[in-house]
């Protein structure tokens, strides 16, 4: 939440009622930035434009926005064929936005700016750092593997929020570990290290401190419900 403009990352299986039990509507969300179009990322967007085509929604329901990398109008358009007329919306209600790092890596939303840059996942992954009026700024990697994109983007941040998904010694290409998110955590002097997306591999280690074999400073470890202020 920023100056009261609710913004949503990414959209994994479950997303609609978790935000319930945080007392969120899904109705005022105002952007939502995917990372990739993996499942676990974009599933309950099903659930979502089902809900808001519901005519008790539709009708008061204030526009929003779908940001993501090249692909998203294709994706969203195959997921409305798909489910024939449910999932589509009005355009004056939704509108779908492409962001091309290579042409424009930032956009200005004039309650927040957004940078955006390509991580080591798949061809269409982004990161996205958030910066608001005040300065302040969050950076959220989603699946990445180490890279020099996801430092650059996370130099100084005020959090940085990176994927964790398997312990040290069982890496998986397109992932990182804890003591690599650590590393960049260091070389990117993040005030703040969080980590979330955690596999049962990674689940069943010791996450801290495998983290802490690369980085000494504030380290949070993602659950569902939590809430960062920065």
């Amino acid at each position: 939440m920023i100056n009261g403009i609710l913004i949503l990352f990414d959209m994994g299986p479950g997303t609609l009622r978790q935000l319930t039990k945080a007392g969120l509507r899904h109705d005022r969300i105002s952007k939502i930035f995917l990372t990739h179009f993996h499942p676990d990322h974009t599933a309950d967007l099903i659930q979502l434009l089902f809900a808001t085509k519901n005519p008790s929604i539709l009708k008061k329901r204030p526009p929003f926005t779908i940001t993501g990398a090249s692909g998203l109008n294709s994706f969203i358009n195959h997921l409305q064929d798909a489910y024939y007329q449910w999932l589509t919306l009005p355009p004056e209600i939704m509108a779908i936005e492409e962001l091309d790092p290579k042409k424009m890596p930032q956009r200005d939303y004039n309650t927040f700016k957004i940078t955006a840059l390509p991580t080591k996942h798949t061809s269409s992954s982004l990161a996205y750092r958030v910066q608001d009026p005040a300065g302040k700024t969050l950076v959220y990697s989603g699946d990445t593997d180490f890279c020099e994109e996801v430092i650059e983007l996370a130099l100084g941040t005020d959090l940085l929020i990176l994927e964790c998904s398997f312990p040290d010694g069982q890496g998986v290409e397109g992932h990182l570990t804890p003591s690599q998110c650590g590393r960049i955590a260091r070389l990117a002097k993040a005030h703040r290290l969080l980590l979330i997306h955690f596999y049962p591999e990674c689940l069943n280690t010791d996450i801290t401190a495998q983290c802490r074999k690369t980085f000494g400073g504030e380290l949070i470890l993602g659950r569902d419900l939590l809430h960062v202020h920065i």
